[in-house]
């Protein structure tokens, strides 16, 4: 890797935010982006190499609008209801954070293509931490992968996770089968404009420490 890649790299890095009011609802995504996007993704680590990755790609109208109404269903008052108490104590950041959502979920099934996340469940009930952070850690590098990869290629997406309160009747409407995780929802679609920028963020001396907590 020369320069020049780490300049491109750090820029992906750096600049690839969660998209929801810069979705073109408009553009139609074509199927070969969403599958090299998703051939890059499965080259991320898993745990074990299980590689226990499934990826359901939804574009079908109908279907998205049913999974926009669970979605809706998930969110119940808890987007609205965080959005009034950010601004009635004057944080104006987690406001403009919650109108976003709010945007999202009142427009979900005009995004494009909605991507969900699966991966076999190996864990049994009542296991300990260690074992999901076993199985999410092998499905989230190649999440964070197929977004890096939209973002590349000029397309937007956000991690979801409010349709998972009703995740039964997703995988209902949608044949997942009983041993598939869904973990997630990703609303994807080309951007309006490409000039996202570094967001801000915690000073880095004081969220890191050295041999031991300080």
């Amino acid at each position: 890797m020369n320069v020049d890649d780490t300049t491109v790299s750090d820029w992906l890095l750096s600049t690839t935010r969660a998209v929801r009011k810069r979705l073109d609802l408009q553009r139609p995504v074509e199927r070969q982006v969403i599958e090299r996007c998703l051939e890059l993704a499965i080259q991320a680590p898993s745990g074990s190499n299980r590689q226990g990755w499934q990826w359901l790609v939804v574009s079908d109208a109908d279907k998205r609008a049913a999974l926009a109404d669970i979605y809706r269903k998930g969110a119940d008052n808890y987007l609205y209801a965080a959005h009034n108490g950010a601004n009635e104590s004057g944080d104006v950041d987690n406001a403009r954070v919650f109108d976003s959502a709010i945007y999202l979920a009142e427009n979900l099934e005009k995004v494009p293509v909605h991507v969900i996340p699966c991966v076999q469940n190996h864990v049994a009930a009542g296991a300990c931490g260690t074992a999901w952070a076993g199985l999410f850690g092998s499905i989230f590098p190649a999440v964070w992968s197929f977004q890096l990869a939209l973002r590349a290629r000029g397309l937007g997406s956000c991690i979801t996770t409010l349709h998972l309160r009703h995740a039964e009747e997703a995988a209902a409407l949608l044949g997942i089968p009983d041993d598939m995780l869904q973990v997630a929802l990703l609303p994807v679609a080309y951007t309006l404009g490409t000039d996202f920028k570094t967001a801000k963020r915690e000073p880095l001396a004081g969220i890191t420490h050295w041999n031991q907590w300080n």
